[in-house]
């Protein structure tokens, strides 16, 4: 007993000196004092441990509300960085994300927040908790002995100064991993998105070859950032060890020196191991936050992306049936690149089928694009019924022009939804109108759903979706149609009504039609020639044959007969 009262009595000099470092542990031992107290004097305890009992239950609450708010905000941080980013992508200028993957830009949005979510809440929340462990843990050891402080400082600084140097690289090789990732997911997405072609030509093995080989990058750099990982943690512990060894060592020569009692070094020994828990927190955190900065970067050159106008000139109406006009125009897709237009002069009447003809690499889509304000012209100006492009609102601009893209992509959703994605006010009655002009009616009322089908559920070939892709833009008649391949996929059958359509729509507005076909275009008003960025020639089909030797080469090639 008298053994049992000396080690409490040794335990409570202890506790009297300090205790373990601010946190858990330091605020157990602070709650456990009048408990050993009161055995020590042999009085009664019950309302300690009620106490302690409280306090239990209180701090249990506490710490559900804390990761329930963390929870919270984690969330919220990737909700905003979602937000934020998605809407800047689809304000995005089309040039900006001509070379960029849709896989890796998808992957942005997804992965990358969540790294960015894990360094907003745990992360930062174990830095706090970390920091405060640490400072309260060398405060209550400074108390006991400076000389064994400063031991433990320089330890400390070591440690510090290891860390900083493994942080540069670590953070270098945390944004390869995560570039490596965001490959990993564009070469996936394009893979399935051609998997009829890659099944079709036997490639199974190669495509999977080389999405594995994106994914055997991603985990080498990945390895590379467990690597210097490792190396902090380890240096982090082998650091803590050796001053506890140090402390012993020094302090048991103070001991001996009667400047130190032993309860004194016993104590500081244990605010030494104690120190191993916060140290090792910082060193993962600090490791694990370069994750989420890497993210951050990774999210911030989506901000420098630069973004189309923001709508700031009022609507424009007018009644002046001009033109379309291109005045000595020169375009390019990057600066220094060459030409892709050069000093383009050209008016497209109102009202009339314009048809653009040309080799590959002519400039054709090139003027879709400067009409629709994809790209800006270098030099010269365009002008719509007697107004400069750049003073119409995009709104009210693409309000007014109805374009078919070459590729005809559907987007998610219905068969409805499709239909009004470019009208949303149109009427049911306009949807059957736009699919009787395709000759698409009977196949849809002979789906399940009808109008409801949900595209992604359905077998649709490329030539219906050509089709539905057309019957979009004809759901509203519209002022100005742009069809850039439109008739590839169809039938001879669908093309024939097709025609009737555009011939239907250039009575009363303008049709720019792009094709190779040129069977598409013998009947147009108007066919302009591009070769090499600049208008060759222009005038009616009969016209062109006798004129323009560009044009008789592009007839022959494609077999279509002289007269019409």
């Amino acid at each position: 007993m008298q053994g049992a009262a000396r080690d409490l009595r040794l335990g409570r000099d202890v506790a009297q000196r300090g205790g373990p470092p601010l946190g858990e542990h330091h605020h157990r031992s602070l709650q456990d004092r009048p408990v050993l107290d009161g055995l020590a004097a042999s009085t009664p305890i019950t309302s300690a441990v009620m106490l302690l009992v409280v306090l239990l239950v209180v701090s249990s609450g506490l710490g559900l509300v804390q990761w329930i708010l963390l929870g919270k905000m984690g969330e919220r941080v990737v909700l905003d960085a979602r937000s934020s980013m998605v809407r800047r992508l689809f304000r995005v200028r089309v040039g900006e994300l001509a070379g960029r993957s849709p896989g890796e830009l998808a992957t942005r949005v997804t992965s990358d927040t969540v790294l960015l979510r894990e360094a907003a809440a745990s992360s930062l929340v174990q830095l706090v908790n970390g920091v405060i462990s640490l400072v309260g843990a060398l405060v209550l050891m400074a108390m006991l002995d400076g000389v064994l402080l400063l031991t433990t400082l320089g330890a400390l600084a070591a440690v510090g100064i290891i860390v900083a140097l493994l942080m540069p690289p670590m953070a270098k090789a945390q944004e390869q991993a995560q570039g490596a990732v965001g490959r990993l997911g564009g070469s996936l997405e394009g893979a399935l998105r051609a998997i009829r072609t890659v099944k079709a030509s036997r490639a199974e093995a190669r495509e999977s070859d080389r999405v594995i080989s994106e994914a055997t990058e991603s985990a080498r750099q990945s390895v590379r950032a467990v690597r210097y990982e490792a190396v902090a943690w380890t240096a982090a512990g082998f650091g803590i060890g050796s001053a506890t060894l140090l402390i012993l060592g020094i302090g048991a020569w103070r001991v001996s020196e009667n400047l130190l009692t032993v309860s004194a070094l016993v104590a500081f020994l244990l605010y030494a191991f104690q120190l191993m828990e916060p140290v090792g927190t910082l060193t993962q955190t600090v490791s694990g936050l370069q994750s989420g900065v890497a993210a951050a970067m990774r999210i911030r050159e989506v901000d420098a992306f630069e973004l189309e106008p923001a709508d700031t000139n009022p609507g424009r109406t007018t009644n002046v049936p001009s033109a379309l006009t291109f005045e000595n125009v020169t375009a390019r897709y990057a600066p220094g690149a060459a030409p892709a237009l050069q000093d383009v002069s050209l008016t497209i009447p109102r009202r009339g089928h314009t048809a653009i003809v040309g080799p590959s690499g002519a400039g054709k889509t090139t003027m879709f694009s400067l009409l629709l304000r994809f790209l800006n012209p270098d030099s010269g100006r365009l002008v719509l019924d007697g107004v400069p492009l750049p003073e119409w609102s995009l709104e009210d601009l693409r309000r007014r022009i109805v374009y078919v893209e070459q590729d005809t992509p559907l987007v998610p959703g219905t068969l409805r939804e499709n239909l009004l994605y470019t009208h949303e006010d149109a009427g049911e009655p306009a949807l059957w109108e736009a699919l009787r002009a395709v000759r698409l009616e009977d196949r849809v009322r002979e789906l399940p759903d009808g109008l409801d089908t949900v595209l992604s559920t359905a077998a649709i070939s490329g030539c219906e979706r050509q089709r539905i892709a057309l019957a979009r833009a004809l759901v509203s008649d519209p002022e100005i149609l742009l069809l850039d391949e439109a008739t590839a996929q169809l039938d001879g059958l669908t093309e024939a009504a097709v025609h009737e359509v555009i011939a239907r729509i250039a009575g009363t507005g303008a049709v720019l039609t792009i094709a190779h076909r040129l069977s598409t275009v013998i009947d147009a008003d108007q066919i302009v020639v591009l070769e090499s960025g600049r208008v060759r020639a222009r005038g009616t089909h009969q016209e062109l044959l006798a004129t323009d030797d560009l044009y008789r080469d592009l007839v022959a090639a494609l077999r279509i007969a002289t007269q019409v």
